[in-house]
């Protein structure tokens, strides 16, 4: 009798581990400073957890609707509205997710078919092209410019009649930089003239410093209309592993949305749900966020500026990218690899995010840390 598995053609031929998990075990080994994945090592507001405690104790702990809570649907639009003055209707166009990555995913499946083809911007976050290949797209990548700046022409010049929509991330990541007023309506311009889609992953819309505003999809009333507009709790509260994210998109949109939703997720955690109902009525939290996150980035680019890196600018999200020509000659993932192993710092190359693995000799830091864990990863990086 046979005990082997029947042969198995991946789907996703071109993917192993990801660079963030690779790193974060490299560092754990080496005992390094994780500054490599983005997520922090400080707790959240007490308050969100003795919130999300008392839905617990108030039996708050069956499955909730398909959708989601409705008092969090609810916040949802409530918030969308005073920050963007953009109007959802929490029962037909806000959908709570399992995190973004989730939320992202299920957008693509909703709209994208076999042939289709997804632009995306490069450097590019990692789940984007196989969410694009799992739904049977081909994503069209289109690079950014060296200054992690979106060129419009190049983008309109890749729109062909099988393009079904762009994806965008802003604040960006890997590159810090945010899309302003002028971009938004370059880009609704062309997901109009061009009759597409626009997956808007705005997961670091609370971190947008020095005064800018962040510009929102939903702000623009013909990227609006279509367009998935992606947050996440996860970011803004400091509670990445909750995996709890939302999508605004119009109804039409969103019943194709949840359509998939309901069969590869269904529904999201109750008590959390209604937790983060009860902690959005104050929105001082998220507001102040920005301020929070741009103490800890001049913090850390102060550090940064005697040694021998370069800094790129840093707009939005928390993370700081950096030009090490100065330090190695070595590739980015060799670089990083060297710094976690023999500096005991861990970093993320740039090149990670883009298809074709094009080295610049960048790395990128998250600074989502305690003052103290900067300050121990600043006193190794001196050393360079």
């Amino acid at each position: 009798m046979r005990t082997d598995p029947p042969a198995l053609e991946s789907r996703l031929p071109k993917v192993g581990t990801t660079i963030f998990t690779v790193m974060s075990a490299l560092a754990a080994e080496c005992k390094a400073v994780n500054l490599g994945q983005g997520f922090p090592d400080f707790d959240c507001d007490p308050r969100l957890i003795d919130s999300v405690v008392s839905a617990m104790r108030a039996g708050l702990n069956q499955y909730p609707p398909m959708a989601g809570a409705a008092p969090l649907r609810e916040a949802i639009a409530a918030k969308i509205g005073r920050l963007y003055r953009a109007a959802y209707d929490p029962a037909t166009e806000i959908t709570v997710t399992a995190g973004a990555t989730q939320a992202i995913f299920t957008a693509v499946l909703a709209i994208v078919r076999p042939g289709d083809e997804v632009i995306v911007l490069e450097p590019v976050y990692d789940s984007y092209i196989p969410n694009i290949e799992l739904a049977g797209g081909h994503a069209v990548t289109v690079p950014m410019t060296p200054e992690f700046r979106v060129d419009w022409s190049a983008v309109r010049a890749a729109v062909t009649p099988r393009t079904r929509a762009i994806m965008v991330n802003s604040p960006h990541n890997p590159s810090g930089t945010i899309l302003r007023d002028a971009d938004m309506r370059a880009l609704e311009a062309i997901a109009v003239e061009s009759d597409l889609f626009v997956i808007s992953d705005e997961v670091y819309e609370h971190m947008v410093f020095d005064g800018e505003p962040h510009c929102s999809a939903s702000s623009y009333p013909g990227l609006a209309a279509r367009s998935f507009v992606v947050s996440s709790f996860g970011k803004t509260f400091h509670v990445t592993g909750w995996k709890v994210a939302h999508c605004a998109a119009p109804a039409a949109l969103t019943a194709e949305f949840r359509k998939v939703h309901q069969f590869n997720v269904f529904t999201v955690n109750t008590p959390v749900q209604h937790g983060l109902a009860d902690y959005l009525q104050d929105p001082a939290p998220y507001l102040g966020l920005a301020g929070f996150y741009q103490r800890k980035r001049d913090l850390f680019r102060q550090g940064l500026a005697g040694t021998r890196f370069g800094l790129l600018p840093c707009e939005g999200t928390y993370f700081q990218v950096v030009d090490y020509s100065r330090v190695s000659a070595l590739g980015e993932a060799d670089f990083a690899r060297w710094l976690t192993t023999e500096i005991g710092v861990a970093a993320i190359p740039v090149s990670a995010f883009s298809e074709h693995q094009v080295d610049r000799g960048l790395v990128r830091f998250c600074f989502a840390k305690k003052d103290e864990t900067l300050k121990l990863a600043l006193s190794r990086l001196a050393r360079l």
